[in-house]
């Protein structure tokens, strides 16, 4: 990458400066990844990706904030009752669907943190929407996921490609605008967070 005029990959040097700084939050399930105002990757820009997994073989989770056109009973025509839209979960997989919720009644899903859950049961989940016991601002579907190999995220992180966040609500995943939701994360982390929530996409603008 070149450096033209004071801009470097689309930032201005004083943004980068600025920027600069290093997490004090260590990634983990449970955790959220908000990516850097400029992050330049196309299918990470401007997201929040709920962490799933991360350990020694590699970590992986959700974008929460990137509808597709799809709708959920488009992708999966069993569920009948949910319309809502599907996510993109990230670059990975596309032509697989996973779901995250608020409902401790579907079987044999996993605990992401306190009152969140991933995936679990097909049949589970089908009796629960057929009968009404899960409705659809509980749940959220993904079509693929973002996934990082051995290493490889803590070196992004070595970049600041990404903010760790571990102030994570059921508000926040569940009953925000996606395209707020961005900013409401940072804003929620205070301090000079809420400044980097109001940059603009190009910094040019600023």
């Amino acid at each position: 990458m070149s450096e033209l005029g004071g801009l470097y990959n689309g930032r201005t040097m004083a943004d980068m400066d600025f920027f600069k700084y290093r997490n004090h939050i260590k990634p983990e399930k449970g955790r959220l990844l908000i990516s850097e105002p400029f992050l330049p990757d196309p299918n990470f820009e401007r997201t929040v990706v709920l962490l799933c997994e991360h350990n020694e073989d590699g970590s992986f989770g959700f974008v929460l904030n990137k509808p597709s056109i799809l709708k959920v009973n488009e992708v999966m025509e069993d569920i009948k009752n949910i319309r809502e839209p599907v996510f993109v979960g990230g670059p990975v997989q596309q032509d697989t669907l996973h779901f995250i919720h608020r409902n401790t009644e579907i079987e044999n899903s996993s605990q992401i943190l306190e009152g969140i859950y991933w995936g679990g049961s097909f049949d589970s989940l089908m009796f629960l929407t057929d009968t009404g016991q899960l409705s659809a601002e509980n749940i959220r579907f993904f079509l693929g996921y973002s996934g990082w190999a051995p290493g490889q995220l803590m070196a992004e992180l070595e970049e600041d490609s990404w903010i760790v966040c571990d102030y994570v609500t059921e508000e926040l995943l569940f009953d925000t605008d996606p395209k707020l939701m961005w900013k409401k994360a940072l804003e929620n982390m205070g301090g000079r967070f809420s400044v980097y929530s109001n940059y603009p996409v190009d910094p040019r603008l600023n």
